[in-house]
Formats: C-alpha cells, sequence, structure tokens
C-alpha cells in the first residue's frame, strides 16, 4: 500500500539527484520552507496543489510520485484492489484527514492523466477552506452522496451521477456538501 511517507521519500531522491536545494525549491515553487521540508519528511500534503507545484518544479509527471511499476500497455484496476494512494486534509493549518485517494493508474507509465477514485469524509463545523490553484484541467463525477466545490466566486453541488470539467488555474475547493460525505471519481490533468 502506497503511504504518504513513501511519496516524501520519492520528492526528496528526484530533487537530490537534480542538485535542487530545499531553498530553490522553495523559491520556484512558490511553498514555504517548512511544507517542503514536511513533504520530504513525513509526506505530509495538505492538498493536491502543493504536490503538484512540486512536480513542476523537479520537471516531472505529478504521477512520478505515484508509480509503482512502468507498465506501457493498458493498465486494468480491480475494485477489490484499490490500494490508498494519499490522504489530505482540509487545509494546509491542520491535520483533518478530508479525502483518501486511490489511484486507478499507478502502474501505468508515462500517463498524463491521474484517474481516482476519492472518498471524501464529512467536513467538520468550523472548518476553513483554503482554495488552491495549479496548472491543468479537473474532471470531477459523483457517484455517492452530494460534493460541493467551490471554484473561484461561484459554489457548484453535483449529486451522484452529475460531473463537473473546470480549469484547475482559477482557485478551487473540493469538499462533501452532505453530513455523510461523498465519494467520486477524479481525473486530474497537469502539463509538465
Amino acid at each position: 500500500m502506497k503511504t504518504n511517507k513513501r511519496i516524501g521519500e520519492r520528492i526528496r531522491e528526484i530533487r537530490e539527484a537534480k542538485s535542487i536545494s530545499i531553498a530553490e525549491m522553495v523559491e520556484r515553487s512558490g511553498l514555504d520552507e517548512k511544507q517542503v521540508t514536511t513533504l520530504e519528511t513525513t509526506g505530509g500534503i495538505p492538498s493536491l496543489s502543493p504536490l503538484i507545484k512540486v512536480a513542476r518544479v523537479l520537471g516531472v509527471r505529478l504521477g512520478t510520485f505515484l508509480d509503482d511499476v512502468d507498465e506501457s500497455g493498458p493498465v486494468i484496476s480491480r475494485k477489490e484492489q484499490y490500494d490508498k494512494s494519499i490522504s489530505f486534509s482540509t487545509k494546509d493549518t491542520t491535520s483533518h484527514k478530508h479525502m483518501d485517494y486511490y489511484s486507478l493508474s499507478s502502474a501505468k507509465s508515462g500517463r498524463h492523466m491521474e484517474p481516482f477514485i476519492i472518498q471524501i469524509e464529512p467536513v467538520k463545523k468550523g472548518v476553513d477552506f483554503v482554495l488552491s490553484t495549479h496548472e491543468g484541467e479537473e474532471f470531477i463525477y459523483c457517484l455517492e452522496g452530494i460534493v460541493e466545490i467551490k471554484y473561484g466566486n461561484e459554489t457548484y453541488w453535483l449529486e451522484e451521477g452529475d460531473s463537473i470539467y473546470y480549469d484547475s488555474i482559477i482557485a478551487h475547493h473540493v469538499h462533501a456538501g452532505g453530513e455523510h460525505g461523498a465519494k467520486i471519481l477524479a481525473v486530474i490533468y497537469t502539463p509538465v
């Protein structure tokens, strides 16, 4: 099973192999030093946006941190084989777990899209959401529950069977819109 710590180790390995200092990573990614060192040592990832920024600085695909093997042909994901890849929290300053990502393509090398099944936990009262931005596009299909998407100045609600496709350069946040959580299929594209 993938863990956030392994993702942190991969980030550090790639950064060191490319002779990029932490100071350089901070400057080029726009993240602060604490975020970068936390990413590398514990794999603590508050949202997808910092991981995408790190991938851009390192000149690698987002999937590089999730890859298990290098399969160039088709990859089949069976529902009973989902491995938890990453967990994210609702905001940068707390450790409240918010989403569990199950990668559907970690065995596919050279991919340009990242498909996930994402289990979204119910949101605790009083949580302030930090909107994220990154280059690329996202597609979300609601499988279960209700999903609330803050996108720029707008708010969109998805119910089972609804979908949304948006440019992720616009500030956004995805979370459960009901008290029981939600489950979505998300496909994320980020240019290298």
